[in-house]
């Protein structure tokens, strides 16, 4: 009887700890959209409020750890139910980091003071965005899920958003070779594709969580990447 109160009490703990990802992973959808629109159409109120929600992704991560760690300590689970709490743990992590590029983002806005603002370049953010922005939600919904094999689309993916970052990348090249009074507003947007790609890359370690809590092991399989090499050298961490 008392294994069966044990085994309720962890479920519920487990369910608890599925629910505030979940939110979580809502809030983090939201930043994400909220952090483009801002840029694309200059509305730095937004983008003020993008940068403010981030306190809350960072409530909620704590309180993750916290119930992780005090359901381990009471219930002492066994390895299958500790992977289903690490799991829960790790996925925060990224989505708080997740939260942290949508909301260097915001902080961008008000620094797009010209009026230099090529259609071509927008769109292209805006498709990438789009792109990094379903590879995050397909692999939330993997996650609550157990959904190994929608996991594994996400992480096989990974690759497309690269190829259309380099690609942008070039485009922002181009313009700050014809008019260096491009230039400023270039280099915001280059940093901006650059937060959305490692977007992509925590929506990739996600996958690589869904595998273990599922598995029981890492992936040794090298994931999947573009060719960024000269993105990767040119655009610093932000």
């Amino acid at each position: 009887m008392a294994s069966e109160h044990t085994a309720k009490a962890f479920d519920s703990d487990l369910q608890e700890l599925t629910r505030l990802v979940a939110e979580m992973g809502g809030l983090a959808e939201r930043m994400i959209t909220e952090s483009v629109d801002a840029l694309v159409r200059r509305d730095v109120a937004l983008g003020k409020r993008v940068v403010a929600s981030d306190v809350e992704i960072d409530r909620l991560q704590h309180l993750i750890e916290e119930r992780a760690v005090l359901t381990i300590a009471r219930r002492q689970p066994m390895a299958i139910d500790l992977r289903e709490i690490v799991g829960a743990m790790r996925v925060a992590t990224d989505l708080e980091r997740i939260g942290d590029l949508a909301k260097n983002m915001g902080k961008r806005v008000a620094a797009l003071e010209n009026d230099f603002q090529p259609l071509k370049l927008m769109r292209g953010l805006e498709h990438m965005t789009d792109l990094v922005q379903t590879q995050v939600k397909s692999v939330l919904d993997a996650y609550a899920a157990h959904d190994l094999p929608a996991a594994m689309a996400v992480w096989k993916g990974d690759e497309e958003v690269d190829a259309i970052c380099t690609s942008l990348f070039r485009e922002l090249l181009t313009y700050m070779m014809e008019d260096p009074r491009n230039i400023s507003f270039c280099i915001h947007l280059m940093f901006c594709a650059k937060n959305i790609e490692r977007i992509g890359d925590h929506a990739t370690n996600i996958a690589e969580t869904v595998f273990y809590m599922i598995e029981g092991q890492q992936m040794l399989d090298k994931r999947p990447k573009g060719d960024m090499t000269t993105f990767a050298t040119t655009v610093p961490n932000s």
